[in-house]
């Protein structure tokens, strides 16, 4: 069976489009909320979302994502009530769904059990942003006999011979970090994405998405003429923060998502 991921960017090529990837901290402000946001994201066009697993000690998130995992935590969220939640959407929407999760959290939960609790839930892939694919041997096999894909990272300023290894070994999509940085920094130049993504693109036939940095339509236009998806989350989870509490928040968020998309379908295609 083609994964979830895999039948997606392939449905998007088809039509000429570019995947756009949604992220939300699962949790922030209560799972209930994410749940909501999954369906709305979806009919508002995102053709992909992440699910940010709440972690005490993040080392790629900015500001903004670090307060909402801090507010996912209060409202005690886990991988243990993130699965529940993901088996409940499943009965809602195909979306793939992605989570992006702290090796840590893996580690307590045991990498088989989670894997197969993952997969059995409707997970379709994981990016661990603190694990590359070289120390990544306690998690390939878990993830390969649960079915999941393992989404790798690739940087500005990885090396030739680290991008053909990375994209060797990523699967459902390669992550391009568009800056050096944390997440809710701005994207200053494009060029330079560009020539990193068509470099990339040398080497694998897996879709690259680009991600950080994309803030707006224009900029999710501007990715969009360049990669297979764009990747928005601090934007996103800014959106969130400002409408928490607040009963318009979901619609708010998925007006800006729409935003987005259109603006991605205006874009002139990349030629791949």
């Amino acid at each position: 069976m083609i994964a979830r991921l895999d039948r997606t960017f392939a449905a998007l090529k088809r039509k000429g489009e570019q995947a756009l990837i949604t992220y939300v901290m699962a949790g922030d402000p209560s799972l209930q909320v994410t749940e909501e946001l999954v369906v709305e994201l979806e009919r508002a066009g995102a053709d992909i979302i992440e699910l940010g697993v709440p972690f005490s000690d993040p080392i790629a998130d900015g500001p903004v994502i670090q307060q909402a995992a801090e507010r996912a935590l209060r409202s005690k969220t886990s991988l243990r009530t993130i699965l529940p939640m993901v088996k409940r959407l499943r009965a809602r929407t195909q979306i793939p769904l992605v989570l992006m999760v702290y090796y840590n959290s893996i580690h307590a939960f045991g990498p088989e059990r989670f894997c197969h609790e993952a997969a059995q839930a409707g997970v379709d892939g994981l990016i661990v942003p603190d694990m590359p694919p070289d120390e990544a041997g306690p998690l390939k096999g878990p993830v390969a006999a649960a079915g999941l894909q393992l989404i790798f990272l690739l940087a500005p300023t990885s090396t030739a011979d680290r991008r053909a290894f990375v994209s060797r070994q990523s699967q459902g999509f390669i992550y391009y970090v568009s800056l050096t940085g944390i997440t809710g920094a701005k994207l200053l130049d494009v060029t330079d994405v560009r020539k990193n993504v068509e470099q990339i693109r040398k080497v694998t036939k897996v879709p690259v998405a680009v991600g950080f940095g994309v803030a707006t339509p224009e900029d999710a236009a501007n990715i969009s003429a360049i990669a297979d998806g764009v990747i928005v989350g601090s934007a996103i989870v800014k959106k969130m923060a400002a409408y928490q509490q607040k009963p318009e928040m979901v619609k708010q968020v998925a007006e800006f998502v729409r935003s987005l998309k259109a603006a991605m379908k205006t874009a002139p295609l990349h030629s791949r």
